[in-house]
């Protein structure tokens, strides 16, 4: 395949890109406060929230050295913590799954030396295409509560899933409307429009886009390069010609893992 016209089959996947879509959500909301308080703001119904960093595809790893990416890892004047998911797929956007994320979350932001009463409030949002819990609702809280007194057990953790099938007249409706949207010029909030904008049709933002999906590929096959490499089974050169990479960036890998693994 020519680069020409893979360039253009990239510019065409770029074109039928939504919000819905985490590897353009993800771009378009990086380094993007305005977009994030957006959200949060309507998600949570808190207009006054003032979002002060934005980080997008951000890693933590648990003690065993396991790694999770989020989308988006957002901080607030409060220093209340916001990690925002998109899951088209069902099985990615399970109880457990936002189990993990606030664990994660919560093992990463407490500094050594503090007290555990100390633990920032977390947001686990997870926005889906379907309406995975089943309920025909736009969206649900999942709070801890007391069974016996049926009170609400504050722990500072919440998780909130948002049914973006779920489209009506409501800010959220209107909300879910612009992160299935295609064009920007059908979208409702300003905001999202310049941003699905800018990547879909400027040049810049065009070739940003670009050079951000070849580093998702090549970030895709580094990992399964590493899962290949762990196996034991093929040689390095057999794994750089069955992934696409060099076979330099397969070997910089195995160092990388005999190192993690001392």
């Amino acid at each position: 395949m020519t680069e020409e016209r893979k360039y253009q089959e990239m510019l065409q996947r770029i074109r039928g890109f939504r919000l819905l879509d985490d590897d353009f959500m993800t771009k378009c909301f990086e380094d993007n406060i305005e977009a994030t308080e957006l959200v949060l703001s309507i998600v949570l119904n808190k207009p006054d929230i003032k979002v002060i960093k934005v980080q997008t595809q951000y890693s933590m790893k648990n003690i065993k050295g396991r790694s999770l990416r989020l989308d988006i890892y957002a901080t607030d004047s409060e220093n209340k913590k916001y990690n925002i998911e998109i899951q088209r797929a069902d099985k990615g956007a399970g109880a457990k799954r936002a189990r993990y994320n606030i664990s994660l979350i919560d093992s990463n932001i407490l500094p050594i030396g503090f007290e555990v009463e100390n633990l920032a409030e977390t947001y686990v949002i997870f926005i889906t295409e379907n309406d995975v819990i089943g309920k025909n609702k736009p969206i649900y809280h999942i709070d801890r509560y007391i069974r016996e007194t049926e009170e609400y057990f504050d722990d500072g953790s919440h998780i909130i899933y948002v049914n973006a099938s779920y489209k009506d007249d409501t800010e959220l409706g209107k909300l879910m409307h612009d992160f299935a949207a295609i064009e920007p010029e059908d979208m409702n909030f300003k905001v999202l429009a310049n941003a699905t904008g800018y990547y879909k049709k400027d040049k810049e933002g065009i070739q940003a886009m670009c050079k951000a999906m070849e580093d998702m590929i090549t970030d895709d096959r580094k990992e399964t390069a590493l899962r290949l490499l762990k196996q034991g089974v093929l040689t390095n050169e057999q794994i750089a010609e069955g992934v696409g990479l060099d076979v330099k960036v397969v070997n910089a890998l195995a160092e990388e893992n005999i190192l993690q693994t001392v």
